[in-house]
């Protein structure tokens, strides 16, 4: 099906996306800001794969960095132009973009692009909830021996924007963007790793848009509440921040939220919560989803918890999600791991689409 983006979808998008980011996949007002932006100047359109042919080539529009570095910025202006660095290394043109993820600014990426270029957004994420890592959005191409990566990628402040365009080994080019997000002072737009939609299909999350905004029309409606109930989770715990630490570690936000409840309830965070650990039990573990909502009901991003925040805690398995074959592979999680210092990842198993 093919449809114009709405003014009704908006607010359930990035409602729905700051749901499913888990913590981290952007904030609430910046969505809002660009989402606005590209029904303002243009008519985004969602389409879903099945209006495509499967050797029809794609890309994944996605934000790269850390939510909680001091000094970022990505403007639409700077969306288009890494789409536009990226499109100059293809032999083939796009002729749709995608999402790498889920989240409050992510579930609505490609909205914009879409208004301006005429370059209808697939319904289809790489991931259909947000998530730390490029290769855990890359849909196995890092499995795909003979792949080429090609990213463009740019963002900054006046002093300190940066933009090029880099093709290599997946790893390799995916490391040079994080850093690039670094040196931007926080964030760069990428458009990055083309693949033919049938791939996209069959390695991702085919329906994640639609399912984000459901998810925002539930919690519009219902709240949190509303929220845990369409997902199938709960609100597993309550409590005030008691200690909270967060740091940039290689583009990432890294640290860890201890509530002051008698459970001495514990959120480790790599961007996205990795582990809740209850009564020094793990309670659930990534990529089952670990959202956090402040005392007004509205969603919180981990790098918006401080100390003296109430927090409710919602918990849904990951079964219930729209989830990349990334997420049972355990070699993407090993990185991730590695900077929390604490292990959560999945046994590997196979995901069937039906």
């Amino acid at each position: 099906m093919k449809r114009q983006l709405t003014h009704d979808d908006l607010r359930a998008a990035v409602y729905g996306g700051a749901v499913l980011g888990g913590g981290g996949g952007g904030f609430v007002e910046r969505g809002l800001r660009t989402a606005e932006l590209a029904l303002q100047v243009g008519t985004p359109e969602l389409w879903t794969a099945d209006e495509f042919a499967a050797d029809d080539l794609t890309a994944t529009v996605a934000l790269v960095g850390a939510p909680a570095a001091p000094d970022p910025q990505v403007l639409p202006t700077h969306l288009l132009r890494a789409l536009e660095l990226l499109r100059r290394e293809l032999p083939r043109d796009l002729v749709a973009v995608h999402t790498n993820e889920n989240g409050a600014e992510t579930t609505v990426n490609g909205w914009f692009h879409s208004a301006m270029t005429g370059l209808p957004v697939i319904d289809l994420a790489c991931n259909g909830r947000a998530h730390p890592s490029s290769v855990m959005g890359a849909m196995g191409l890092h499995h795909e021996d003979d792949y080429r990566s090609s990213q463009g990628y740019a963002g900054g402040k006046p002093h300190t924007y940066v933009e090029g365009a880099v093709s290599g080994g997946l790893e390799a080019t995916s490391n040079v963007v994080r850093r690039a997000s670094v040196e931007a002072g926080g964030w760069v737009g990428v458009a990055r790793n083309p693949v033919e939609v049938g791939y996209a299909v069959r390695n991702g999350a085919p329906g994640a848009i639609g399912f984000a905004i459901e998810l925002g029309r539930r919690f519009l409606a219902g709240g949190v509440l509303g929220a845990a109930q369409h997902l199938g989770g709960e609100i597993a715990v309550t409590g005030t921040v008691r200690t909270y630490r967060c740091a940039q570690r290689e583009g990432l936000d890294v640290g860890v939220a201890v509530l002051d409840d008698a459970a001495g309830t514990t959120l480790h965070f790599v961007n996205e919560y990795m582990a809740l650990d209850v009564d020094g039990e793990r309670r659930a573990s990534f990529p089952d989803l670990i959202t956090t909502f402040d005392e007004d009901g509205q969603p919180l991003a981990s790098a918006d918890v401080a100390v003296g925040t109430r927090l409710s805690v919602l918990v849904a398995p990951a079964e219930n999600l729209l989830l990349s074959t990334t997420m049972y592979m355990p070699e993407v999680y090993a990185p991730v791991e590695e900077l929390l210092g604490v292990r959560f990842a999945p046994q590997a198993k196979a995901l069937s689409r039906v």
